[in-house]
């Protein structure tokens, strides 16, 4: 089977640039192991950089069913509390609901999605040979890696990240409760901090990322909440007066915050393949819409001209994806290296509270302006 533009993973990132692709009048088919919808770990805000690209894209859709976001809030204890207005806004939606409006929109749009995972990916003759669980092989002149975080992918791909251990896990779950509607909350603790939002349907998204050396200590989840959540009384408040709607939260771990490269075995990597920022930073959702945008419009220019160049396409999407994203990972480590040295952290954290304009300064260092549309 041969196509034209293979997608690798159907999450945000993979979706969006399919929606892009066939909407520039290109045949897409991606690769996606899971079906729609579905719920993951994540903490289920964007910022509203991606609103005019959204637009651009027919998603108005997607927008009016969000929550609107404007404030975030840093609470470490009672007394160490800051709220500022965000410089963009954002808003919260669901995974469970984003990826499954995008999806059906890209099913729209003459996408063709095949639900099978990945075993074998080899780069021969210019050429992709994509082998899934069914024997069928696939050949493609170009392959958009979305697959996440962490994949079984990376490790036929051989990437350096996967050799090394990851130290972070992660939790979420949904929960009816009382929130502020218009919040974004981060509430640190021992070895790590929580993400509280509102998404669709006024429901809490309550989602954390820890150490997993600091996770080990104890037997479970309940038993981690009852004795290194609830240690920041504000956090306790909200999950104790809230209802999980949940049976279990979901988890995710071995995830490595180590550098990616944004090419990988001439695979054009987008979202969280790519490059992961520290959740903290907020931006994580924002920054995979906004890589698909990228490796869009390269692409698409690139099989536009009449003589299709790999290695421009490849150096030129390695280059913009450090302009735009380098900087904003670079703050992301440094200020999870705070949470990595007990000590400091708390230090730090109060500054940052008790100074509204660090806060915001820190804010805008790990967001884009505007994704701007510039179709040729």
């Amino acid at each position: 089977m041969k196509v034209p533009i293979l997608i690798l993973g159907g999450g945000l990132a993979g979706l969006t640039a399919a929606i892009h692709l066939s909407k520039m009048g290109h045949e897409i088919t991606v690769v996606e192991k899971s079906e729609y919808p579905k719920h993951k770990v994540c903490g289920e805000y964007i910022s509203n950089e991606v609103v005019d690209y959204f637009n651009w894209l027919g998603l108005q859709h997607v927008l009016a069913q969000s929550h609107p976001i404007h404030n975030f809030r840093l609470e470490i204890d009672e007394s160490n509390v800051s709220e500022v207005k965000l410089p963009l806004g954002g808003f919260g939606i669901s995974r469970y609901s984003l990826d499954d409006l995008l999806y059906q929109k890209a099913k729209e749009q003459g996408c063709q999605f095949i639900h099978e995972a990945v075993v074998s990916v080899k780069f021969i003759d210019d050429l992709f040979h994509i082998i899934l669980t069914s024997g069928l092989e696939i050949e493609t002149p170009i392959a958009i890696g979305s697959f996440g975080k962490r994949s079984t992918i990376d490790v036929h791909l051989q990437r350096d990240f996967i050799q090394k251990k990851a130290h972070w896990l992660a939790v979420k779950a949904h929960y009816e409760g009382l929130f502020s509607d218009n919040l974004v909350g981060l509430y640190p603790f021992q070895g790590g901090y929580c993400g509280v939002s509102k998404v669709e349907q006024n429901r809490l998204n309550i989602c954390y990322i820890v150490q997993t050396d600091v996770f080990k200590k104890y037997k479970n989840i309940s038993d981690f909440t009852e004795n290194v959540l609830f240690e920041n009384k504000g956090l306790k408040k909200i999950m104790s007066e809230s209802k999980s709607v949940f049976e279990m939260p979901l988890t995710i771990s071995q995830i490595s915050f180590d550098d990616k490269k944004a090419v990988e075995n001439h695979v054009l990597m987008i979202g969280d393949a790519a490059g992961l920022i520290h959740p903290l930073c907020g931006n994580g959702m924002a920054m995979a819409i906004h890589s698909a945008k990228i490796v869009s419009e390269l692409v698409h220019k690139s099989l536009n001209n009449q003589t299709f160049s790999r290695g421009t396409l490849e150096q030129d999407y390695q280059k913009i994806w450090n302009t735009t994203f380098k900087n904003r990972l670079n703050t992301g480590k440094m200020l999870s290296k705070l949470l990595l040295n007990p000590s400091l952290t708390k230090v730090s954290l109060k500054t940052v509270a008790k100074i509204p304009l660090l806060f915001k300064y820190i804010i805008k260092k790990t967001h884009g302006n505007p994704i701007t549309i510039s179709i040729s």
